[in-house]
């Protein structure tokens, strides 16, 4: 069974983003799955918590209150400039540690993402710019998602790998941060050797069953449609 997200509402006192360590968990998530490009709903919120949708929508009614969140079309919970900013704090702060803990500390993908939830509501906004400066100034966490701040990748056209087409040759570009709160997904992709910059061959794409295959040195790997729609990729430049 699938891990629910690391991103779990608590009632901590407030910290440095000046709102509460909850307000801050329910802000990342929004921030998170909108980064998909599909509407953030409450329900698609709750399951990517592990929170009830009742307690999801007394959640949403607090953070309308306070400013941070609007209903938008469809029941969409879309952040306000107050509530992006808080949010964009958050996942500086996650990526960052990330970063750290997977290249200075030698943690994989799954431990560091679990640790930089715990350690993000901690740091002060100092040792956030000096490990910044420490990292040298990255522009992803170690899954691909772009740090908030900071300069911005090459640009490239991605889509969901669900999408891509059998028979082409696809470079990851990001494990999103909804597949990171998947424990099951995010370790296989490890063990496989997905991660940002590999080249895959799309060998078969077989929709009757769910699934999508690829092969990228030596390895191969099958993924439902579902978990490869949380997967990003885009075209080679050079074509091959």
């Amino acid at each position: 069974m699938a891990r629910k997200s690391t991103r779990k509402p608590s009632a901590s006192a407030p910290s440095d983003a000046g709102a509460s360590v909850s307000v801050q968990d329910y802000l990342g998530a929004i921030y998170d799955l909108a980064s998909s490009g599909r509407p953030v709903i409450g329900a698609r919120l709750a399951k990517h918590m592990g929170v009830s949708a009742p307690a999801v929508t007394e959640s949403m009614h607090r953070l309308t209150r306070g400013g941070y969140v609007r209903m938008g079309r469809g029941k969409e919970l879309v952040l306000t400039a107050k509530g992006r900013e808080v949010a964009e704090v958050m996942a500086r702060r996650h990526r960052l540690l990330e970063r750290w803990l997977t290249d200075t500390l030698g943690l994989n993908w799954t431990d560091a993402h679990e640790e930089a939830h715990r350690l993000e509501h901690a740091i002060s906004p100092r040792v956030e710019d000096r490990l910044a400066e420490l990292l040298g100034m990255p522009s992803t966490c170690p899954h691909g998602n772009p740090i908030p701040g900071m300069a911005r990748a090459t640009r490239v056209e991605p889509i969901p790998l669900a999408q891509a087409r059998e028979g082409t040759t696809v470079v990851v570009e990001r494990i999103t941060e909804e597949a990171e709160a998947d424990k099951n997904l995010l370790e296989h992709l490890w063990r496989h050797n997905v991660r940002p910059g590999r080249r895959l061959r799309i060998t078969e794409v077989a929709p009757w069953a769910g699934t999508i295959t690829a092969t990228g040195e030596g390895q191969s790997i099958t993924l439902g449609l579902p978990a490869a729609a949380k997967i990003w990729v885009y075209l080679p430049s050079d074509g091959a």
